[in-house]
């Protein structure tokens, strides 16, 4: 999503030597509503440059515009998301009579900034770790496009035994198996006799598995409350070539939310090493009322589409 290029819906927007990619909308922004997009829509003109531009372009009052820049919607203005955020703080929704009387001055029409005689000292702000921006994509916009969760903690799963889901269309029919991933769906139809469906989402791709009622039973808290979750069971292929049908039968369940904690302290080059500190349970605070206050990855990954 970004403040220069999207709408209020998802947009195809063309790419010059691929295919057509979709431009995410204002709508996939938490806490951004249609009458704000429609404002910042409406003036946009040939584009916003600078924050301070779009706030005063717009009309939009500084909630609103701290819901865009927490969901990193600034890139179009070469602001990652500290940044914007940082100079969104800066803002502020009554405006001073100094403002009105400058603009007073300038030509009606036209795409001119208005005038800025705020004169505040280039502050430089650390860089948010890779992890830690993954966190705040699923918690502004419900998932992110710079890298998966299980990506992230791939060192963490294998030193626990968790292979990659897209394996299993590899292996035979009978396996042991031990596979991870975010919980998308669980599913108990009322025709199947208690039996619970999950689908496991990792980097690679979606595993299917299988829940007796009797696995349910030892582990339906396990079930229930985990976002990321970890299934050791038996591999089940039905069918033939095209057509073969690949699940796990779940024999054991084991909750990984406390894995989420490390999100926030992965390095952003990602060589699997942890940071000094872990900037999720103790994040940095910025100057102005801790922007980089940090969330607990494991209250904003999706919870699942469940059957309760």
């Amino acid at each position: 999503a970004d403040v220069n290029a999207s709408d209020w819906d998802c947009t195809l927007e063309p790419l010059p030597s691929r295919g057509p990619a979709l431009r995410l909308g204002l709508r996939s922004v938490k806490g951004f509503g249609a009458e704000d997009a429609k404002a910042l829509m409406e003036n946009r003109g040939a584009g916003y440059r600078t924050v301070r531009e779009l706030w005063r372009r717009s009309g939009l009052k500084r909630r609103a515009l701290q819901a865009l820049a927490a969901a990193d919607a600034f890139a179009s203005l070469g602001l990652d998301r500290r940044a914007a955020q940082w100079q969104v703080r800066g803002l502020h929704d009554v405006v001073l009579p100094l403002f009105l009387h400058a603009e007073a001055a300038l030509p009606r029409g036209g795409n001119a900034p208005p005038p800025d005689i705020a004169n505040e000292p280039a502050v430089r702000l650390p860089a948010m770790p890779l992890g830690e921006q993954v966190v705040e994509d699923y918690a502004t916009l419900g998932l992110s496009l710079k890298s998966h969760p299980a990506k992230l903690l791939r060192p963490h799963l294998v030193a626990r035994g968790v292979m990659a889901n897209v394996r299993l269309g590899q292996l035979k029919d009978g396996e042991r198996v031990t596979v991870a991933g975010l919980v998308l769906v669980r599913q108990r139809p009322g025709t199947a006799s208690g039996v619970i469906f999950l689908t496991l989402e990792d980097e690679t791709g979606i595993a299917n598995v299988v829940v007796w009622n009797h696995v349910y039973k030892s582990f339906r808290r396990v079930l229930l409350g985990s976002r990321l979750l970890a299934v050791q069971g038996k591999l089940q292929k039905v069918g033939k070539d095209e057509h073969v049908v690949v699940h796990v039968v779940a024999e054991r369940l084991i909750g990984l939310n406390d894995e989420l904690q490390r999100l926030g302290g992965i390095e952003s080059d990602f060589d699997g090493a942890l940071a000094p500190a872990d900037q999720v349970r103790k994040p940095g605070q910025d100057a102005r009322d801790a922007i980089a206050a940090g969330r607990d990855p494991r209250s904003v990954m999706p919870e699942g589409r469940n059957f309760r």
